[in-house]
Order: C-alpha cells, then structure tokens, then sequence
C-alpha cells in the first residue's frame, strides 16, 4: 500500500509513528481519539498501512500501543482495542489506554482488559497522560504526552510520500536501466541493433539522483521526524542508499551505454554525411565540371563561362564547408576516440579528403584555364582595336604642313607599330600558356587521366594568333609603303625650301654686287685684282642658280611621284629666273666696266711712262686713245648699272 492512495485518510492523523521506541525498544504506535466519530474502516487502513512501514526485524520486537482516549468515549477505545486483536495481535506487546482526568463510568468494571490478556494476545492498561513515563520514557513521548520528542505528523506524510515515490521511481529506474544495459551488453555491432536497444528511461537518472540525494541528507540529518518508526533509520535510510548505491552504478553503465551510442550515432551520421559530400561531388559535381571545358571565341564569351564556373564553385563551396564541418568532427574522434574506432574514422576520413581535393584540384585548374582564356581574349581584343587604329591612320590622305607634322606623324606611326609588336608577343605568351593549359585539360572521372577532345579550342587560339599576325604583317607593309611616301614629301618640302633659299642667297648677290662692288681701281694692277674677283663672285652666283634649278626639277620629279598635282614650284622657279636675270645683267655690266678701266689705265700708263722718257716722240694717236676711253669710261659711269624693270 502506498501512501498516495490513502492520502486523505493519512492526513487525518487516526494513527501515527511517531519515531519514539518503548524501553524494550519496540517502536510506537499512537492512535489519538478524539471527540468526533473515528472511523474503523480508516483506522484499519491506516494501521495497515503503518505497519508495513518497519521491517521484519523491528516488528519482532513488538509495538507499545498507546491509544489515547482522552477525548473519547470508552466503548469507542473498547473498540479500538478489541480491533488491534485483529489487525496485529503478534506484533503488539503492550496497549496503553490514556484515561482522562475524570474516570469514565462504571462499564469499566464489566470489562477487564488484563483478565482478557491471553484471548487478547497482549495487555492492556488504563493510565492517565502522567503516569505514561512510568513505561516509556520522557524522551521518546510526543509533547501532547508530556514528552519531548519532536513529531510533525503533516511533514511526516509529505517526507513519505517523497520516500515512496523515491523509492517507486528509483526502482523502476533500476529495473530499466538494468534492462538497457544488458541489452546493449549482448548486442553485436555486425549486426541489425533491435528497436528497442535505443529506448530510454521513464524518469530522468539526473532527478531521481538528486532527490535521491536531499532524501538522504533529510534523514541523516534527522529532520524526517519519525524516521525510525517509518523506516528512516532502520528501514528508509539504508533503502535510500542502497537504491542510490545502485542507482549511481547502473546509471554509471547507463552513461557508458549513452556515450557509446552517441559515439556510434555520430559515426553513423558522420558517414552517412560524407557519403553525401562523396556522391554529390563524384556524381552531379562532376557531370557540371565534364559539361564545361569551352573556352570561348571571345572576351565576353569567356566572362560569361567565367559566370557559370562561379555559379559551379559556389554549389561546391556548400559542400566543401560540409566537408569542413565533418572534417573537424572526425578530427575530435580521431583524438579522443578508442582504438577499433580509429581505423574506420581514418579510412572516412581519407576518402572524403581525397574526393574533396581532388575536386578543389579540378576546380581551380578549370578557374585558371578561364582566366587564360579571359587574359588571351583580352589581348587579342587590345590588339585588334590597336590594328583597327593603326589601319584608320594608314587609310587616310595625308596632307601635312611642313616637314615638322611629317616627322611627328612618322613618330606616331612607329610609336603605334611597337605597340602592336609588344601587345602581338603577349597574345603569343598568353596563347603558348593557354595552349599548355589545353593540353593539360582532363576530364573529371574520379581522377581517370581522360584527354578531352580540345581541338576546337586549339583551333581557335591559333586562329586568333595567326589572324593577328597577318594584320599585322598587313599593316607593317602599308606602315613601309607610308613611310617611303611620308619620307619622299620630307624630300619634297626640303627641296622647296632649300630652291627658295637658292633663291635668297641669288638676292643677296645681287644686293652685294650692286651695293659693295663698285670700285673700278686705281691702276692696271688693281683692276686685274678686282677683275679676278668678280670673275669668283660670278662662279659663286652661278653655282647657286644651278643649285635652285636642281632643287626645283627635284620637286617636280617628287610631284610626280607622289602624285601630288597640287603641289609644284610655285613662283620659285620665276623668281629664281628674275634674279638670276638681273644678276647676270649687272655682272655683265660690272665686267664690261672692269674691263675699261683696264684698258684706260693701261694706255693711261704707258703714255706717263713714255712721257717722262721721251715726250716729244709720244704720237698724237696715243693720246687720243687714252682720251676716247676714258671718255668712254666716264660714259658708261653715268648710266645705271640696271634698270628698274630689271
């Protein structure tokens, strides 16, 4: 019987263990009457109930009833008396009946309790509430007796009640605990584990502990009045820590069983997650990486493809974070794990770690041929609009101002085709190492050295390279055919500016032959002199019209071979011919008077020389002679050495 289905009746204090024990160290039994009806149906089941509190061994040594009849009518204890005679006859050793104060009537004495002992089982006394120390002692009765011992009987029932179920729960715990155990103890690992070898506990081992434990701390401390009347220190107290003593080793075993089947649950989850990080990379990881091996035909093509292996990585980065996750898991086992854990842990390691690098490998490698791939459609872009450029500036007329903007033109023209030199040998770099890469390029069958069939995308860089190379050969010819044109209208500028140089230095002659040449001398000799002179400045003059001529037939014949019918000599060659005109005009005239005073001072001395020697022999004719010219000298000293219309 539990206390939990009497819990009214208990609560009404019909009888009671109080703890206290008699000097035969029997425990004691109190059943306080009161004034009101007592039922015996509920003080049989309450003494029921007590009794089967103690243990054997304290019941062998009797109870002392006392059956407090103060505030009660005798038939009532009669009856009560008569009912122990029923209940526990073997178990009583002594009843006590406290009288009251005034003696109940003469019944009494019509029935005698001691002449009643043998059919009774035990005695039977009347004793009023001070006279009860003369059979137990102070210490073990309650106050209402004048005792000293402490007795709560509502703390009592709650202490029970925590006691039994304590005890209801601690067992049935065991019981399972015990069942689980051994069931985990006799399966195999190899083998299908029953439904019910992961079953747990009806109650938490952690609670039942703990009350377990303030249970034991209660009764040790004496705090459960009554303890040794309801079992706490003959009975409760070793049951508490037996139970706890063997709570705390089947759930010792219990932790074990859970620690090992955390262990093999996480084993079984960890493989079952790498098995899905394995499939997915071996299987549709794969089947994205196999679909893409094109490198495309240009830089946007490429970008795009570069998209797609970025949408492709971040798919894989999912699962590489998984592989993370796992990887650190195992690690954790790996180093807190048992010995046949170790091998099977290390071989799901390796393989995960093989698959998942070997992936990473093929990912980065397909990352770097797209990067070529961008690199080398970038370059053959660059370059193509740099030919696209150069070719613009090849096709259109040139009609430069002066030599200047030809030379600078030229400059830009060379600065132009090194640049597309330079960027032509990086897309043949950049090809050469996007070539290797191609060659390299395998398929992504678990690792199987499988060529991909990259003749297309061979094809396809060589086709760009080659198509580069014959644009460029096409545009250094037209750069030499532009050079040659560009050189030759250098030639044509230089030669009209060196014609009207030509023409400046002619003018300049003949500012000095008018301006400085026009002393005649003031002798034969000296006039020989200047005579020679004249003669040089002559050559000089005439080597210079020449020199224009030359220059200016050099600017036709580049005319024409430029085809540059705009262009010709100008008025160079009509003032060439002006100058040159007056020029020789004036020389002719410089020589003619030259040659006067030659022959005036000529004459003129020979007729002082003769004179001086024989006067009278010099002829008349002589001194005509010198007279008529210098006459004529003085003539052609009036006149102008050239006209104002040249």
């Amino acid at each position: 019987m539990e206390a939990s289905t009497i819990l009214p009746v208990l609560k009404k204090k019909l009888a009671f263990l109080s703890g206290g024990k008699d000097r035969r160290s029997g425990l004691i039994l109190t059943i306080p009457l009161c004034t009101e009806q007592t039922s015996m149906e509920e003080l049989s089941s309450t003494l029921d109930y007590l009794l089967g509190i103690p243990s054997e061994k304290c019941k062998a040594r009797g109870f002392t009833v006392i059956v407090d009849g103060r505030k009660s009518q005798w038939n009532v204890v009669k009856t009560v008396v008569l009912m122990l005679q029923n209940v526990i006859p073997a178990e009583v050793s002594l009843v006590c009946v406290v009288k009251p104060d005034e003696f109940w009537d003469k019944k009494v004495t019509h029935f005698c309790f001691w002449k009643e002992k043998d059919r009774l089982g035990f005695e039977v006394i009347l004793v009023s509430a001070n006279k009860l120390t003369r059979y137990i002692e102070p210490c073990q009765l309650t106050d209402e007796f004048g005792g000293s011992l402490q007795y709560d009987h509502m703390d009592w029932v709650n202490k029970r009640l925590v006691f039994e179920k304590f005890t209801k729960e601690s067992t049935s715990l065991l019981d399972e605990l015990a069942v689980i155990n051994e069931n985990e103890k006799t399966s195999q690992p190899d083998k299908p584990r029953p439904s019910d070898c992961n079953a747990l506990p009806s109650f938490d081992p952690e609670t039942v502990l703990q009350t377990g434990h303030e249970l034991l701390s209660e009764l040790q401390q004496r705090r459960f009045n009554g303890s040794e009347g309801g079992g706490g220190g003959l009975l409760a107290q070793p049951q508490v820590m037996k139970l706890l003593d063997s709570l705390r080793e089947q759930y010792t075993k219990y932790q074990e069983v859970c620690r090992q089947r955390s262990k093999r649950s996480q084993l079984e989850e960890i493989q079952t997650k790498v098995m899905q990080v394995v499939n997915w990379l071996e299987g549709p990881g794969t089947d994205q990486l196999r679909t893409q091996w094109g490198i495309g035909d240009s830089i946007r093509a490429s970008q795009a493809l570069q998209l797609k292996h970025e949408e492709i990585e971040s798919q894989h980065s999912e699962w590489f974070a998984v592989y993370v996750e796992l990887n650190q898991q195992m690690a954790a086992l790996l180093s807190a794990g048992d010995d046949e854990d170790l091998l099977e842990l290390k071989a799901l390691q390796q393989q995960l770690s093989d698959v998942c690098y070997r992936q990473a490998s093929q990912l980065e490698f397909r990352q770097n041929v797209l990067q070529s791939a961008h690199e080398f459609h970038g370059t053959a872009q660059d370059l193509s609009q740099q030919l696209d450029g150069l070719l613009g500036m090849l096709c259109a007329d040139v009609a430069p101002a002066d030599g200047a903007a030809i030379q600078q033109t030229l400059k830009h023209l060379e600065e132009k085709l090194k640049s597309v030199e330079g960027a032509l040998q990086s897309l043949r770099e950049k090809g050469q190492v996007l070539l290797e890469q191609i060659s390299n390029q395998t398929s992504w069958f678990y690792g199987k050295e499988m060529q991909i069939e990259n003749k297309e995308n061979v094809d396809h860089v060589h086709s760009v390279m080659e198509d580069m190379q014959l644009r460029k050969q096409r545009c250094e010819d037209m750069v030499d055919v532009r050079r040659l044109k560009m050189l030759q209208m250098v030639q044509l500028f230089k030669c009209e500016e060196d014609a009207s140089q030509a023409v400046e230095w002619l003018g300049e002659l003949l500012d000095a032959l008018l301006k400085t040449h026009i002393r005649l001398g003031d002798d034969s000799q000296e006039t020989k002199v200047l005579l020679e002179k004249h003669r040089k400045f002559v050559d000089v003059a005439q080597s210079t019209y020449d020199y224009g001529r030359q220059l200016l037939q050099a600017t036709v014949v580049l005319c024409q071979s430029l085809r540059c019918t705009t262009r010709s000599s100008g008025d160079t060659l009509p003032r060439l011919n002006r100058v040159w005109k007056q020029f020789t005009v004036t020389a002719d005239e410089r020589q003619h008077r030259l040659d006067m005073a030659s022959s005036f001072h000529t004459a003129a001395e020979r007729v002082l020389k003769e004179g001086c020697e024989q006067v009278e022999v010099l002829e008349v004719e002589v001194f005509e002679e010198v007279e008529t010219v210098g006459k004529a000298l003085l003539d052609r000293l009036t006149v102008p050495v050239i006209f104002p219309d040249g």
